[in-house]
C-alpha cells in the first residue's frame, strides 16, 4: 500500500503558521536564554495558537499533523517538552488536557529516575512495565546540569494511575520526537552549509572540497529519510496500521543516529566556532546531540509497542 507523505493544505497551512511564529518570536538569541532560564510566557504563546492541541481538532487531524508541527518546530529549535506534550495529550482526561494543551503545566515523561524537564514540570508521566502511568513526586527533585543544557532531575515517583492508550501515545511521542531532531539537524546541515560556501581555504569555499561536500550532502539525505519515515509513521498511526508499532520506534532511531551523525560532521566543518557557547550553531548542536544520544525512554521497551494503537478507520483511539 503507498502513502502520500506530502503536506495537505491543512498541514501546510500549520507549518506556515508556526514558521511564522516562531521567525518573529524565536529567534537564535531566545534559543541561546532558554538554556539559562526557560520561556514559559513563549510556551504560552505557542499554545495560544492551538498547537499542542492539533489532534483534538477533529477527525481531520491526528499523528500526521503531530508530525508536520514538530518538522516546523524543530526548524527553529524551539525549546521545551514537545514530544512529551504531544503524548500527554493523547492520554490524559480532557481537564487535565487543557492545562497542558494551554502551555500552563509542563510535562515529564520517562522512565526515572531521571527525568527531563522534570524541575520544571507539573505532570509526570512514566513509561514502566508495558505502560504508560501518571505518578507523582514522593521526594524533592535534584537538579542535574545535561549537555543540552535542558533542565532535568532525579525524581522518586509513585505510580498513582495507568493510563488508556499508552501504546498509542508513545508511538505519537516517538514520531514528534523523530520529527524535532530531523528537522533540527536539517537546519544544522544548511547552515552548515552555508559557512562552508562563504569560508575559504587554499583560496576556495570549504564547500568546494569533496571531503567537507560529500559528509554535509550525506547527512541530508539520512536526515531526509528519517523524517519521511516519521511521516509514514504518522501516517499508519492515523489509520489503525498495525504496522505503525514497528515504524514509529524505527523512525525515531533512524533521526536518532542521523541526527548524532549531522552533530559530529558540522563540529568538524565549523571547527572550534562550532563548539563555543555563543557561535552560530553551538546553541542547536548541543540540544541535538543530547535528544539523540539519551532518548529518555528505554529503547529496550520498544516491544510493548506491538499493541494495537488505535481503532479501525478512526484518527484517534
Amino acid at each position: 500500500m503507498s502513502i502520500d507523505l506530502d503536506p495537505n493544505e491543512l498541514q501546510r497551512s500549520i507549518a506556515a503558521t508556526i514558521d511564522g511564529f516562531c521567525s518573529q518570536r524565536c529567534d537564535d538569541d531566545v534559543v541561546r536564554k532558554a538554556a539559562e532560564v526557560f520561556p514559559h510566557e513563549l510556551w504560552r504563546e505557542l499554545a495560544a495558537l492551538g498547537v499542542f492541541d492539533i489532534a483534538a481538532l477533529g477527525e481531520e487531524t491526528g499523528a500526521a499533523e503531530i508530525a508536520v508541527a514538530c518538522e516546523a518546530l524543530g526548524r527553529h529549535g524551539f525549546p521545551g517538552p514537545i514530544a512529551a506534550t504531544y503524548m500527554a495529550g493523547e492520554v490524559l482526561s480532557d481537564s487535565d488536557r487543557a492545562a497542558i494543551t494551554d502551555g500552563s503545566q509542563l510535562v515529564s515523561f520517562g522512565d526515572g529516575p531521571l527525568m527531563p524537564w522534570a524541575p520544571l514540570a507539573e505532570v509526570f508521566l512514566l513509561w514502566s512495565d508495558g505502560a504508560l502511568w501518571r505518578c507523582r513526586p514522593t521526594d524533592e527533585i535534584r537538579d542535574v546540569r545535561t549537555l543540552g543544557a535542558e533542565p532535568w532531575g532525579y525524581v522518586t515517583l509513585e505510580r498513582e494511575t495507568m493510563l488508556a492508550g499508552g501504546c498509542r501515545a508513545r508511538a505519537v511521542f516517538n514520531v514528534a520526537h523523530a520529527a524535532l531532531i530531523a528537522s533540527a539537524a536539517r537546519t544544522l546541515v544548511e547552515r552548515t552549509a552555508e559557512h562552508a560556501g562563504t569560508r575559504h581555504q587554499f583560496g576556495k569555499p570549504l564547500g568546494d572540497f569533496q571531503a567537507v561536500a560529500h559528509p554535509l550532502a550525506d547527512c541530508a539525505m539520512q536526515l531526509d529519510a528519517a523524517a519521511a519515515l516519521a511521516r509514514a509513521a504518522a501516517c499508519a498511526i492515523d489509520a489503525g496500521d498495525a504496522r505503525a508499532s514497528r515504524l514509529a520506534p524505527a523512525a525515531r532511531r533512524s533521526a536518532e543516529h542521523a541526527a548524532s551523525r549531522t552533530v559530529v560532521v558540522c563540529h568538524q566543518i565549523f571547527g572550534a566556532i562550532g563548539i563555543t557557547t555563543q557561535g552560530p550553531v553551538f546553541h542547536l548542536s548541543r540540544r541535538l546531540a543530547q535528544a539523540a544520544a539519551v532518548a529518555p525512554t528505554t529503547r529496550g521497551s520498544d516491544s510493548h509497542l506491538v499493541e494495537s494503537i488505535a481503532t479501525p478507520g478512526g484518527r484517534r483511539a
